[in-house]
């Protein structure tokens, strides 16, 4: 498998073209829209070129229901040898996030996205942070219980993509009524208009998940889920 290859997942509907490797386990899918996802290598096999649609992806408008593991593309460079090349020498390659048109607002959301829609009663639940933007976002997300917080999860999200958090389930709710998203926002090797810094305290109605309807079709995952707007079009809209 090298760059360039056309690939299917195995265990999904999806697929795309190898925009690079992290590491010796991960290949980046790319699809027809430019968004990148880490898979296994052996979740995924070569074929023939083919038309694959939209695809499962981390990035925006992808699937959820799936544990997506932390990329953290920006702190590394993701190398793999390639076959086709008999100089012995590691092939380091790092893609370049994709911008797009009416990006340059912040946007940012959190979500919660059940892993069965189909047994509510039962199902867990996943948390993603969703970057609907041309920004790095570095972010904190945290619980809160009257003053003593705790950090549940932090680290670099890129543009246009989304996160996912954890997994957790109703027995956990409790503990996530009073979380906080924190972002600053920034870009890489170019000049970019300065944002202010964002400080989100948000109260989760618990209750929502036990009702269907408090679960939407929305622009960012192939399933309904439940979401909280922190900031869009750089207005904030969750405040201390």
């Amino acid at each position: 498998m090298k760059i360039g290859d056309q690939v299917r997942f195995l265990n999904e509907i999806g697929g795309g073209r190898v925009a690079g490797f992290q590491g010796k386990n991960i290949v980046l899918v790319e699809d027809e829209d430019g968004f990148q996802v880490p898979m296994l290598m052996t979740e995924v096999v070569v074929v023939g070129d083919e038309d694959y649609g939209t695809g499962h992806m981390v990035e925006v408008k992808a699937s959820a229901g799936k544990k997506v593991q932390k990329t953290e593309q920006n702190k590394a460079d993701q190398t793999t040898p390639d076959p086709s090349y008999s100089g012995g020498e590691t092939i380091t390659f790092k893609a370049k996030p994709v911008e797009r048109k009416g990006g340059e607002r912040l946007s940012a959301y959190l979500a919660f996205v059940p892993m069965d829609m189909k047994e509510l009663t039962q199902t867990r639940f996943e948390s993603y942070l969703v970057n609907d933007s041309n920004y790095y976002m570095r972010y904190v997300y945290m619980t809160g219980e009257n003053n003593a917080w705790t950090v549940r999860a932090e680290g670099e999200l890129e543009p246009n993509t989304k996160e996912y958090l954890e997994e957790f389930g109703r027995e956990d709710l409790n503990g996530l009524e009073h979380c906080c998203v924190q972002l600053i926002a920034y870009k890489r090797e170019k000049t970019f208009l300065l944002k202010p810094t964002v400080n989100a305290q948000i109260n989760v109605d618990t209750v929502k998940f036990y009702k269907l309807h408090a679960f939407r079709e929305n622009d960012f995952f192939e399933q309904p889920a439940l979401i909280y707007t922190i900031i869009e079009n750089d207005v904030q809209k969750i405040k201390i």
